[in-house]
């Protein structure tokens, strides 16, 4: 009985440890969270195949689910926001390029807009950042920047042809 315990635990932490660090993309030796933003560009392409409520719903569900592993993670490691913690950047960089053309130069700009929101952390991500506690304080500064640089990136598409267009895929 104690033995089956200890192995479920075991295991649940390292299934957290495989999602908060998004496949050990935040592992990375030098800048993970550029390196885990990298590694959502495949998500991005997937959640597009559901549709726009169901790219909505996917990341609705981890980002729900990014906060609450989050939060187990840093009561296991005592530490708020940790840099291997990158399952935010995977989110945010989601909400970036939510109703954008999956075209190359969107792509690039969403990344450099991301990451330097992110990074910089301007008004209001500096105080979401340095308020918010646990795991909803770990990824609800990413969240908020994904939705200024989203929102910047609309203006840009809507306003400009600097994002390219969508191709149509014949079904």
């Amino acid at each position: 009985m104690f033995v089956e315990l200890d192995v479920r635990i075991v295991n649940t932490r390292r299934l957290n440890e495989i999602f908060v660090t998004y496949f050990y993309f935040g592992r990375a030796p030098a800048m993970p969270g550029t390196v885990g933003t990298v590694g959502a560009i495949p998500l991005v392409f997937l959640f597009s195949l559901f549709g726009l409520y169901g790219y909505m719903g996917a990341v609705f569900v981890l980002a729900v689910f990014g906060i609450w592993a989050a939060d187990q993670y840093e009561q296991m490691v005592q530490d708020h926001d940790p840099k291997e913690i990158v399952i935010d950047e995977v989110v945010g960089f989601l909400i970036t390029m939510f109703w954008l053309p999956l075209t190359w130069q969107s792509f690039v700009a969403g990344f450099v807009l991301f990451r330097v929101l992110d990074i910089l952390k301007p008004f209001p991500i500096n105080v979401i950042d340095n308020r918010a506690k646990g795991g909803f304080g770990t990824v609800a500064d990413d969240l908020v920047a994904g939705v200024i640089a989203n929102m910047i990136l609309q203006f840009v598409y809507t306003q400009t042809h600097w994002l390219g267009a969508q191709w149509a895929i014949p079904r």
